[in-house]
């Protein structure tokens, strides 16, 4: 069985109807979705935070507990996700409030260096979705590194 599928340009009351459900937000979810890329350079053999999500709305109130969802997954390390409870930094948007929070953590395979993806959904408490394309290197471990601050030992380690 074959199919054809034939475009037509929409007509002006089509049009205005698509762009009023855009504007109000029903137009679906992929019209809202944002996408964010970074980098993240994880030593090899360690384990490093790549995402952490806590169930504050935007107004600074608790919510649903945010829900992540790996669209694709890494091809030379592992992913880890984990929920706890945190208190934000004091710049966060929400500054010094308890929260609970969900995390995922990579960790490339034992000897590998190179580079990997992880692609990443995240639905906020507001019920906002956000993509999140994070490019991974992974470094040779260097020999006796220590974390410069605290900060920064708590996001090498799988506690959130």
């Amino acid at each position: 069985m074959t199919s054809t599928i034939s475009a037509r340009r929409p007509g002006p009351a089509a049009t205005r109807a698509l762009v009023l459900a855009a504007a109000l937000g029903v137009a679906g979810s992929a019209a809202a979705q944002t996408t964010v890329t970074r980098s993240e350079t994880v030593p090899t053999g360690k384990s490093a935070r790549l995402v952490i999500v806590p169930n504050l709305k935007k107004d600074c109130s608790t919510g649903p507990m945010p829900e992540i969802r790996v669209t694709t997954p890494p091809k030379f390390g592992s992913l880890i996700t984990k929920g706890g409870k945190l208190k934000t930094p004091a710049k966060y948007r929400c500054p010094n409030k308890d929260a609970e929070a969900q995390a995922i953590f990579y960790q490339g395979n034992a000897g590998y260096t190179g580079s990997d993806t992880v692609v990443v959904e995240i639905k906020n408490s507001d019920g906002e979705i956000e993509k999140r394309d994070i490019r991974i290197t992974v470094e040779a471990a260097k020999g006796n590194d220590k974390p410069d601050d605290k900060a920064k030992e708590k996001k090498d380690t799988t506690d959130l």
